[in-house]
């Protein structure tokens, strides 16, 4: 790279109206030469519902141009020309997200993936799904589940948010505990380098060793070192459906105990999740779901055994052993399926409260679980907000979420500042930034301070030998 290229992508982003309109011509007819018509946007009010994803306190503009290509070559097309002319690309999907990993600048591209909406493939014998990067959560679920296969990542936007964003952001789900992440069903991608070649990494067997695991670099990468276009994806037998049990507990420090000990004696839950007194009245003004307002959290525990009744009254008595007040299994699929729509709803509930909401994402050892919880109890007392705190509690991955006006400056500045310290918090016990949502622009003041200074040297690396000009999602994660 040239030197001085940087500031000049930066004086091009931000020169005045008259210049970026006429760059924002240049690039549009650029980009026409190989893409139709309709897949290139540069309507200011269209691009700009383009701008960002749903995180809070995450500065956004609004890009130059909106490409929603549909192939493999298209998207190839967007980076040569980006690479030619210097313009950033931002790759986004549903734009779910809760960390800004999507948000766009002035004057940058925007790459939609949401028109690569194929399943390529679905195969029993191999057990393994291949997919364009815009294909929805739950759409890919429901097709792998006629052939009596599993795909398990849920994230709790499974019915918007897209594969290429879940591999962007390694998300997770309600059944990690059990299934784990995405991370662990990425088998091969085929890539979009920066400068428009197309890489494939990984497999699609069983085994393989071969050479260093690119494939496990791209995903949680948030599109800043190559843009997918193609995943194949590993595949489960469907488990049976699963019975939930709900607990009660006159303290969160109680339904952490519960969880320990649940995990302690080697249960495997496909489930277990954690609502505390707040979340659950957010959740019982919004939908009436009849949950409990007289406990101080809510703990849900599923299995999907061959014989899940007996699985849900040994941990029963685990929680009552912990101090649970009442603890009650779901008869049948059905009343199941009520209970852990109470939870998908808990971070919606939240932001009903005071309309804005920032959702964090510290994960810690589950040991370490109820001294998170009652830390962020103190933190919320401080700084006289209202926090709940909704988690996957079998993984030690919480979210506290700030509930705040976003027109009261003084509340915005406190619920910041609470946004930090809960951070902090989770660093000092021994946890993470993020267990799922990724570090966007939200987070990525806090990612050095967890990578320290050789990690972030190493990591920023990686991001020049992929992406040496700067021009994929750049000011996200470094």
């Amino acid at each position: 790279m040239a030197p001085g290229a940087t500031l000049r992508i930066m004086s091009r982003i931000e020169a005045p109206r008259d210049d970026a309109t006429a760059a924002t011509g240049d690039l549009a007819g650029r980009l026409l030469g190989a893409l139709p018509a309709d897949a290139v946007l540069t309507d200011p009010d269209v691009t700009a519902s383009y701008a960002h994803d749903m995180a809070s306190f995450c500065p956004a503009g609004t890009p130059a141009v909106v490409v929603l290509p549909r192939t493999v070559e298209e998207v190839q097309h967007v980076l040569r020309v980006a690479t030619e002319l210097r313009v950033p690309v931002v790759p986004q999907g549903a734009r779910t997200g809760l960390s800004g990993g999507a948000n766009a600048h002035d004057g940058w591209i925007v790459l939609s993936l949401t028109r690569m909406d194929r399943i390529l493939e679905i195969s029993p014998v191999d057990r393994v799904a291949v997919v364009e990067p815009g294909v929805v959560n739950a759409t890919l679920s429901r097709a792998v589940r006629e052939h009596g296969l599993y795909y398990p990542p849920d994230p709790s936007s499974w019915e918007t948010c897209t594969i290429g964003g879940n591999i962007g952001t390694a998300s997770g789900g309600l059944c990690c505990v059990k299934y784990g992440v995405t991370a662990e069903y990425v088998l091969g991608l085929d890539v979009v380098l920066a400068d428009g070649r197309l890489m494939s990494t990984g497999r699609r067997t069983a085994k393989g060793v071969a050479g260093y695991d690119l494939t496990r670099l791209f995903v949680g990468s948030e599109g800043s070192l190559g843009i997918v276009v193609r995943a194949v994806l590993g595949l489960r037998p469907a488990p049976p459906s699963q019975l939930v049990l709900a607990a009660e507990f006159p303290s969160a420090r109680a339904a952490c105990d519960a969880v320990c000990a649940i995990m302690a004696g080697g249960h495997v839950p496909s489930l277990l999740e954690l609502m505390d007194r707040t979340t659950v009245r957010a959740v019982n003004d919004l939908a009436r779901m009849g949950l409990p307002e007289t406990t101080e959290a809510l703990l849900l525990a599923a299995f999907d055994t061959p014989d899940p009744a007996a699985d849900l009254a040994a941990v029963g008595a685990l929680c009552e052993a912990a101090g649970a007040t009442r603890v009650v299994p779901a008869d049948d699929p059905a009343e199941s399926e009520l209970l852990l729509q109470a939870r998908r709803l808990s971070l919606t509930a939240l932001e009903a409260v005071k309309g804005t909401t920032m959702i964090d994402d510290v994960c810690v050892p589950r040991s370490r679980l109820a001294d998170l919880l009652d830390g962020v109890e103190r933190v919320a007392e401080r700084h006289r907000l209202t926090i709940g705190v909704c988690a996957h509690a079998g993984d030690g991955n919480t979210h506290p979420t700030v509930c705040f006006d976003a027109a009261d400056p003084d509340e915005s500045r406190r619920a910041r500042a609470s946004f930090d310290e809960i951070m902090a918090l989770g660093l000092e016990l021994g946890g993470t930034i993020t267990g799922e949502h990724g570090v966007g622009v939200l987070k990525k003041d806090w990612l050095a301070r967890e990578l320290g200074p050789v990690g972030l040297e190493m990591q920023r690396a990686v991001k020049q030998t992929f992406d040496p000009l700067g021009i994929l999602n750049p000011g996200k994660l470094f």
